[in-house]
């Protein structure tokens, strides 16, 4: 799913009702309205969280989430701005 702002590739899973590719956290489908299932991020094995000295921390600075792959904030999902000064 891209952003329709700064179109970067967002973080996005299927709708289970009607298919459409919708915001990963979302907690109804933006097409359908159906209610979606909570996602269990528990069961993320733990070789998958990678280095820690290799994370990028969020360039707003009162933010907790690290930088993912797709260049947003894993927690408030804003783009990384660079390092902060």
């Amino acid at each position: 799913m891209e952003c329709p702002n700064c179109h970067v590739e967002l973080p996005s899973r299927q709708c289970p009702e009607c298919g459409e590719k919708i915001p990963l956290f979302g907690k109804f489908c933006c097409f359908c309205g159906s209610a979606l299932p909570d996602l269990d991020l528990d069961d993320k094995p733990a070789d998958d969280l990678g280095d820690f000295s290799e994370r990028i921390l969020c360039s707003d600075g009162t933010c907790i989430g690290v930088i993912n792959e797709h260049g947003v904030c894993s927690e408030c999902g804003k783009p990384y701005k660079g390092e902060m000064e």
